[in-house]
């Protein structure tokens, strides 16, 4: 019969594993193996639209989350999910997306004036103070700052360029998903326009008439 000591004894081995779980390496991974990449906009509930519980109390934590304007790719998003995928036992990379996407609400060579307008010269700029060697072309920052066209296509975009990237093994599984903000539903990015028609999903809908400075090769 198991007694309750033999219980307590093994929640308390389970949480000490859990809350030194980095020191395992591989072995310490999240619960879902999961890393996941979304856009910052808090209109976006991952839990929700992923079935899933990143943020939980002691002892849970499906996912590593990361967070960035857009939920498109960046140095930064590539250097974390390099980290989880070599080394904290990560298998798989899920991208969230979403309508009604402020990155969609105005063209960057705009917003790159703006700024040259309060006398920030955005052709010397040094993006990480902490390592003064990665620094932008010149010309480059309006694409830096990653506006969009087209939630769908960027969607799809991110997923091809994290499953053909050196740093990320082969045998991660990487999908894209795109959260409508206006019906709370979860979906496939699509190219399909009668499944996109309840939603805003391009710059064009916000009234931006040019297109972005081509971020994408």
């Amino acid at each position: 019969m198991e007694t309750l000591k033999d219980q307590l004894n093994a929640r308390v081995t389970a949480y000490d594993h859990w809350a030194t779980r980095r020191r395992y390496g591989a072995d310490g991974h999240n619960n879902c193996r999961l890393w996941v990449l979304a856009c910052m906009d808090e209109r976006l509930p991952v839990d929700e639209a992923l079935g899933i519980h990143v943020d939980t109390p002691a002892g849970g934590g499906d996912a590593h989350c990361f967070r960035n304007a857009g939920g498109i790719v960046t140095d930064d998003a590539i250097r974390s999910a390099m980290l989880t995928c070599n080394f904290f036992g990560t298998k798989e990379i899920v991208i969230v997306q979403h309508t009604q996407c402020g990155m969609l609400s105005a063209n960057a060579a705009d917003m790159e004036r703006m700024l040259q307008e309060k006398g920030i010269d955005t052709n010397a700029l040094t993006l990480d103070p902490t390592l003064p060697e990665l620094k932008l072309d010149k010309g480059n920052f309006a694409k830096w700052i990653g506006m969009m066209d087209d939630v769908d296509e960027s969607c799809m975009k991110t997923v091809e360029i994290f499953r053909n990237h050196p740093l990320i093994p082969k045998d991660v599984v990487v999908s894209g998903w795109v959260w409508e903000v206006e019906t709370r539903r979860l979906r496939a990015p699509t190219r399909d326009m009668e499944k996109r028609a309840r939603t805003d999903v391009t710059a064009a809908q916000f009234g931006v008439k040019l297109k972005q400075p081509a971020r994408w090769r």
